[in-house]
């Protein structure tokens, strides 16, 4: 009887193995499946270059993660020059599973990506040679915007200055480097709403910025907290950590905020007498990855869109510590 037993649950564990065999062969081999690249040929123009340059820099802020940032300020603005270089690290230390490297955009690195290539990727998660990105980059959300503003990126991004950069390949972790195949999905994209229903319009826009990415809690690049909520750790080094702020409209987040004071946080940064503070981290002085200047190049009405639609979702009671010093 002991025989037959032990004979069952090792047959059994063998239909398991061969299972899970098959199924990880199926995801690394077949997956990802989000379709071939369109054929796509973006027609530039001034116009198109110009909304690209503004949706890259200042809403979808690409340069955000695609250039070098100065960590000796308040804020890490931009390194002049720098953008499109490529070279970010997010790793371990930040509590992701495996080393990723955003990776040089500007045309040194591009010339051999069709549009269309550029465009599944963008919106897919997915590169020319059908490899999985890591959703650092939100891609998901890039592919629920309207086609003509993935067009008017890619246009900008041909017109930036070609710059050689050695960027070291992405490396997740086991068994992330299997899940990473399921993650791309097909682009749902959508016409961009009128600013008429601002509503509508602050949704599309805090969908193209990738606000709810930052300001929603996550572990290993999986949501573990509400919608908007905060508690985002970003690891700045040596035990110092800072927390995205609850943007929700409750008393611990903006409930109390106007309409005015929501935009006038933004644009102190787009005044031109404004100069970014010198941060000493090791002092255990404030700092933040929130990049201020960037999103302050936002238009009024686009970020008044954005704190009307704040307005609407859902409440929730996260008080937020957003800065600590040591945590040794």
């Amino acid at each position: 009887m002991l025989k037959k037993v032990i004979k069952v649950v090792g047959i059994g564990l063998i239909v398991v193995v061969v299972g899970l065999g098959i199924t990880i062969t199926y995801i690394k081999m077949a997956l990802p499946n989000v379709g071939e690249a369109p054929k796509l040929v973006v027609e530039s123009s001034p116009k198109l270059v110009a909304r690209g340059e503004y949706l890259a820099n200042h809403v979808m802020v690409c340069m955000d993660c695609h250039g070098t940032r100065d960590w000796s300020k308040f804020s890490g603005p931009m390194l002049k020059g720098h953008e499109g270089i490529g070279g970010e690290v997010f790793d371990q230390k930040f509590g992701f599973p495996g080393r990723f490297t955003s990776k040089n955009i500007t045309p040194a690195n591009l010339s051999s990506w069709s549009d269309g290539e550029l465009f599944k990727c963008i919106t897919t998660g997915v590169n020319k040679d059908n490899k999985a990105l890591f959703p650092i980059m939100p891609y998901k959300n890039y592919g629920q915007l309207d086609e003509e503003d993935i067009n008017a990126v890619i246009a900008y991004l041909r017109t930036l200055p070609a710059q050689e950069s050695k960027i070291e390949a992405s490396k997740a972790d086991f068994p992330f480097n299997i899940i990473l195949n399921t993650i791309p999905v097909k682009a749902a994209l959508q016409k961009r709403p009128a600013p008429s229903d601002p509503i509508a319009y602050g949704k599309y826009m805090i969908t193209a910025a990738g606000c709810m990415e930052c300001h929603t809690k996550q572990e290993k690049g999986t949501v573990v907290g509400e919608l908007g909520a905060g508690g985002f750790e970003f690891s700045m080094g040596n035990g110092k950590v800072v927390r995205s702020a609850n943007i929700t409209p409750h008393e611990t987040g903006l409930a109390e905020w106007s309409r005015e004071a929501f935009i006038n946080r933004f644009k102190m940064y787009a005044d031109s007498s404004y100069v970014h503070p010198t941060v000493d981290l090791a002092k255990g002085e404030f700092q933040t990855v929130m990049p201020w200047t960037m999103y302050a190049g936002m238009t009024t009405d686009d970020l008044g869109a954005i704190y009307d639609y704040l307005r609407t979702i859902k409440p929730v009671s996260s008080k937020i510590t957003r800065f600590e010093a040591s945590l040794k």
